[in-house]
């Protein structure tokens, strides 16, 4: 992958891999690629009354690094995210990383950081 047209490709890829496999372990889409004034979040899931910020990795190799700016433009995001759906106030919140590689299963890490 070599242009930008083809990196957009393959992490639209990714993140739809990701939401099949989520829904595989019983999450529930409620947003894809929610954008806010400060951020965007990849996906926005539900399992019971668990809402998960997921933020969907793309890669070739193993490596998953969420840089602190990035954790709080998601935050940000999430926070807004909140407010227009303030009935999922009451739910508890946590943020996840999907790690999508060609040819290797999907790696899910639950609880990948708090604020």
């Amino acid at each position: 992958m070599t242009g930008s047209r083809d990196t957009e490709r393959f992490g639209r890829w990714a993140e739809r891999v990701a939401e099949i496999f989520l829904a595989l372990k019983g999450y529930r889409t409620v947003a894809r690629r929610f954008r806010s004034p400060s951020g965007e979040i990849d996906l926005i899931a539900r399992r019971g009354r668990l809402v998960v910020y997921v933020e969907v990795k793309g890669r070739r190799s193993e490596q998953v690094d969420v840089r602190d700016r990035q954790r709080r433009r998601i935050r940000r995001a999430a926070e807004h995210f909140l407010k227009l759906r303030p009935e999922l106030t009451s739910c508890d919140q946590r943020f996840d990383v999907v790690l999508i590689r060609p040819g290797a299963f999907p790696t899910h890490l639950e609880d990948a950081w708090r604020d």
